[in-house]
């Protein structure tokens, strides 16, 4: 009773293709796929650069105090 039959599913996909065309739902598609994949792209990156920028930040912070320091000499 709480699952629904393939002809269900059938029924209700005829009624969506028809409301929103298959050009619309294959677009739809291609754009969920692409938001997947760099989700998974940026889980995978995740942990190797939160220690790539504390590094790039101090060099960063290094260089605008030696700049800094130029400027008023």
């Amino acid at each position: 009773m709480g699952s629904f039959s393939i002809w269900h599913w059938l029924i209700v996909l005829v009624i969506v293709m028809l409301i929103f065309g298959t050009k619309k739902l294959r677009n739809m598609g291609a754009d969920l796929g692409g938001a997947v994949r760099g989700f998974k792209d940026g889980m995978r990156e995740g942990g190797d650069k939160s220690d790539q920028s504390a590094t790039v930040v101090n060099k960063t912070i290094e260089g605008e105090v030696k700049a800094k320091t130029e400027q008023k000499a």
